[in-house]
């Protein structure tokens, strides 16, 4: 493989890699400014979506079938967005039952709440998955493209124009609909929007059940290639670098955060390493994957709040 060659595919890589960081870490985001709370069910939800992504997807034959002439797998297609809506509505439960009573509690209270249903969760969807990883039929990743010597899976190049999608659908959402101006204006002062007679209730479970759905949409693509496994899981820590870096209440730095690390990633994988050209060999091979988490320390130490986020000043 030429050098050029190398560099697209690197490139190609991050950037797929990168968007699904970004829409696991865009619903990190949206829970927080809307209740201050880092929610670590994410995990489990998007778990979960997977795995009802993965029942249509095989057992009802939802996916596995080539794009028609516009690109667009109707099928599996109809898939995720099942799978998202199944998240949703689980989510949505989580909220009511385990999260509404937490109203006006310290949020480190809520958050211990959510790394509690994250296990509940995750060991339910563990039985459905079994001993073998869940397959999910994703026709992205039957094929791909050949760019200047390089073989590029049509899965990176999907789920970043679906990534840009979403993430303007987010921007227009919160800057013009009345229900995105009043989640702004809860995660701004709770107490102010009450006054002015925004349900803060209906704000939080708004939240949730996006996040829930953005969660699920990126683990069909997380584990479109390799399936739905009982580790799967781990892989969606991979966002608690890209939220810190953008800032943890940023939706447009989730989407800088998530591409930044994702582009990392993919640069040590590619050119770090004890071969031949590689560079930065006394680091080892596997460097790659703590190199999110060197750059977040790196950027924190200048921006304690993310590249992007609001700081806190308090007076005393």
């Amino acid at each position: 493989m030429t050098e050029s060659a190398r560099f697209i595919q690197m490139l190609a890589d991050g950037l797929g890699n990168g968007s699904i960081y970004a829409l696991l870490a865009v619903g990190f985001v949206v829970i927080y400014k809307s209740t201050q709370v880092i929610s670590f069910a994410q995990p489990a939800l998007m778990v979960a979506g997977a795995v009802a992504v993965s029942y249509l997807g095989v057992a009802l034959g939802l996916g596995g079938v080539e794009p028609p002439a516009l690109g667009i797998p109707i099928a599996f297609t109809l898939a995720v967005l099942g799978g998202m809506a199944f998240a949703s509505f689980l989510a949505l439960g989580v909220e009511r039952a385990a999260l509404r009573p937490l109203v006006g509690r310290p949020v480190f209270i809520a958050a211990i709440v959510t790394l509690g249903v994250d296990v509940v969760v995750r060991n339910i969807a563990n039985r459905f998955i079994g001993a073998n990883p869940k397959q999910m039929n994703d026709p992205f990743g039957f094929d791909s493209f050949v760019v200047g010597g390089a073989s590029v899976p049509q899965r990176d190049i999907a789920v970043f124009l679906i990534a840009l999608a979403v993430f303007g659908a987010l921007f227009a959402f919160f800057k013009f609909s009345r229900l995105g101006l009043a989640m702004r204006a809860a995660a701004f002062d709770q107490e102010v929007a009450l006054a002015q007679g925004i349900n803060v209730g209906t704000v939080f479970a708004v939240s949730w059940v996006l996040a829930a759905a953005l969660a699920a949409l990126a683990g069909a693509f997380l584990f479109g290639e390799s399936g739905v496994d009982q580790l799967g899981w781990v892989k969606a820590f991979k966002a608690l670098p890209a939220i810190i870096l953008g800032g943890l209440d940023s939706i447009g730095g989730a989407l800088i955060g998530g591409l930044s690390v994702g582009m990392i990633e993919a640069v040590f994988s590619t050119y770090q390493g004890d071969g031949a050209g590689q560079f930065l060999a006394f680091l080892g091979s596997n460097f790659a994957g703590v190199s999110p988490y060197v750059l977040m320390l790196l950027v924190l130490m200048f921006r304690p709040y993310g590249l992007f986020g609001t700081p806190e000043i308090e007076r005393v």
